[in-house]
Parts: structure tokens; C-alpha cells; sequence
């Protein structure tokens, strides 16, 4: 799958953002009763897409979590063997200063001593036992003192990470749910189009900031392609006669070039479709689709939205069926990747 789209994210805000998406209505009860279902599952649509980023963006972080945890518990296995190792050293030093009287009293190592030098000698090596015990303890206290911080870090970010991604999981599947329901609502009355055969009228949806330099695009922005041009299967009388871009239901369809709109139907097997011509002499189709947001006869831009993805007509599933024509009608397809990749767009 392809996605020509970033979303910028902030972490620190991420519960934040996505609460208030998944607390959005559907736009469909109150005072948004009157607003159509094309306009709530684009709405929806954006929703998604932007809890899709976040919610990726809290699995990266997540991830990070945890690869500090699990560090953090290896440097608990590696501290408690140091320590293990420094209470054997003390265990050492005790018994080394034992065997060499470092246990006898001062005054008994004076009066036991022969002469001076075995004096001194003796009360030195005291003093450095005495010396490699005191240090031997102090450094296993500091090692504890780090063991039980670093165990109280690691079940801290344990405990902050399950509890993130649990709530970036249930507000993802909150605003998916809400999508699947608008959906479904938007293909119902698609296909009641379609057997009526009259469309229901253009949908101004609110067209998404771009700032595209390229002549031309890709009909949708995230895809996977499915059947290609010349294909063959049960669905079609001969060939297939375009490229089909595998989208969910809703999906924006935008236009490939600038043009002029030519056809809007909704009937016979590309169910609802549009047609734009374009300059030189070239037309694309877009079939297949839940709801058109142009009229016939207008003027749109690259990258503009005409429509939303569906199943209508004669299909087998959610998705875009794409065509370029030397002519309006059909018959006059041409492979479209090809044609695409000519005018510098590679799918």
C-alpha cells in the first residue's frame, strides 16, 4: 500500500487529539441531522486517517518504552550479578583477615608482636583489610541503591506503556466503529441510486488544503491495485478495461488532471461514475463510486476531489475503477499505468 500523505505529530498531545476525535458525533444527530452522509464519512474518513498517524505514532513511542524497560531489566540481571559477586569478595576479605589475625584486638597484636617491624607490618595489613571491607560495602550499597531505582523505572514504564496502548487501541477501534456505520450508511443509499438510476446530486465536500505542483496524480492517494487492464474474469464481458485501485468504502476520489466534467451517471455496471476530459484530447473514468461531489459541466483542478470510492454497479468489492479513453464513451480505454507513468505518475 501506498500513502503520498504525512501527517505531523506530536506525542505529548496524542490522547488528547484522539479523545476529541473519537468523541465527535457522526454529524448525523442534532443539529447536524440535515447534513449529508457524503460530507459525515468524509469527515470521518479525515478522523481516521488522523487517529491512524497518531495511533502510529504511539506504537513508535510505545516501542520505545519498552526497549528502555527491557534495558532497563537487563542492567537489573547484570547489577544483582555484581552484587552477588561483592558479597563473595566481602565473604573473602573476612575470612582472609581472620586467617592473618586481622580479629585480634590491637593491644593483643602488640603484645604478640616480636619486634617493630612485625608490628607495623601487622597493624598495616589491618588497616587495609579494614580499609577493602569498608569500601567493598559502600559499593555494594550504592549498587543496591541503583538496583531498586532502575526496578522502580522499569515497572513504571511497564506500567505507562499498557496503559497507552490500551487507550490509543480503544479510541482507534471508537473511531473505526464510527466509520464502518457511515460507510454503510453512504453505500445503502448509493445503491438506491443506482436501482433508481438517478443520482442524488453533488456533495460539496470540503476539499483538503494541497499544494500539488504536478500536472497529474493518482486518482486516491492510498491504495493497492487489484485487477489490471486486459485482465480477464467472469465480471466482464471481454477484458478489463482499466485499473482498479482497491480503497475502502468513502475513500476520496480525486481527479487525475484538471478538466472539465463531462458525465455523472448512476446506473448500468460502473454504477455511479463520472468522466472528465482533459486537454489533448484524453478522458478518465472513475467508477464504481458511493457519491459524486461535481456537476457535469464543471471546471476541476489536479487533485480534486469528485467523489467517494464504493462498490456500486457491478462490483465485487470496495474499490476504484480507473480508466483513461481517447474518447468519453466506452470502448476507446487505454492501459492507464502506463499512460500514468508517462505523465509521471508511477502506481
Amino acid at each position: 500500500m501506498r500513502s503520498s500523505r504525512c501527517h505531523p505529530l506530536l506525542v505529548p498531545a496524542l490522547l488528547s487529539a484522539l479523545v476529541i476525535l473519537a468523541a465527535r458525533p457522526a454529524e448525523a444527530e442534532g443539529d447536524g441531522a440535515d447534513l449529508d452522509i457524503s460530507a459525515q464519512v468524509a469527515r470521518l474518513y479525515e478522523d481516521a486517517s488522523v487517529a491512524s498517524g497518531q495511533y502510529e505514532a504511539g506504537r513508535q513511542d510505545a516501542e520505545a518504552q519498552r526497549g528502555r524497560a527491557e534495558r532497563a531489566e537487563r542492567l537489573l540481571v547484570q547489577e544483582r550479578q555484581e552484587i552477588a559477586v561483592l558479597h563473595e569478595d566481602l565473604g573473602r576479605i573476612v575470612r582472609a583477615q581472620y586467617r592473618q589475625g586481622g580479629g585480634l584486638p590491637y593491644t593483643a597484636q602488640i603484645l604478640f608482636a616480636k619486634d617493630p617491624d612485625g608490628l607495623m607490618r601487622g597493624q598495616h595489613a589491618v588497616r587495609r583489610a579494614d580499609l577493602a571491607v569498608a569500601g567493598a560495602v559502600e559499593k555494594s550499597r550504592r549498587a543496591e541503591g541503583r538496583l531498586a531505582v532502575d526496578e522502580a523505572k522499569a515497572r513504571s514504564e511497564w506500567l505507562v506503556l499498557e496503559k497507552r496502548t490500551g487507550e490509543l487501541a480503544a479510541v482507534k477501534r471508537t473511531i473505526e466503529a464510527k466509520l464502518d456505520e457511515a460507510r454503510s450508511a453512504l453505500q445503502s443509499r448509493a445503491d438506491a441510486s443506482v436501482a433508481a438510476g438517478s443520482c442524488r446530486g453533488a456533495v460539496r465536500l470540503d476539499q483538503p488544503p494541497t499544494a500539488l505542483t504536478q500536472a497529474w496524480v493518482a486518482p486516491v492517494e492510498t491504495y493497492e491495485l487489484s485487477a489490471g487492464f486486459g485482465s480477464g474474469g467472469e465480471h466482464w464481458a471481454h477484458r478489463h478495461t482499466g485499473q482498479d485501485f482497491a480503497v475502502p468504502i468513502g475513500t476520496p476520489v480525486r481527479a487525475a488532471g484538471a478538466g472539465r466534467v463531462v458525465k455523472v451517471s448512476c446506473g448500468g455496471a460502473f454504477g455511479i461514475e463520472v468522466v472528465v476530459e482533459h486537454p489533448g484530447g484524453y478522458y478518465t473514468q472513475y467508477a464504481h463510486l458511493a457519491a459524486v461531489a461535481v456537476d457535469q459541466g464543471q471546471r476541476v483542478s489536479t487533485g480534486e476531489w469528485i467523489g467517494q470510492s464504493g462498490t456500486s454497479g457491478n462490483s465485487t468489492g470496495p474499490h476504484l475503477h480507473f480508466e483513461v479513453r481517447v474518447t468519453p464513451e466506452t470502448g476507446s480505454a487505454i492501459d492507464p499505468v502506463p499512460w500514468l507513468a508517462g505523465h509521471g505518475v508511477v502506481v
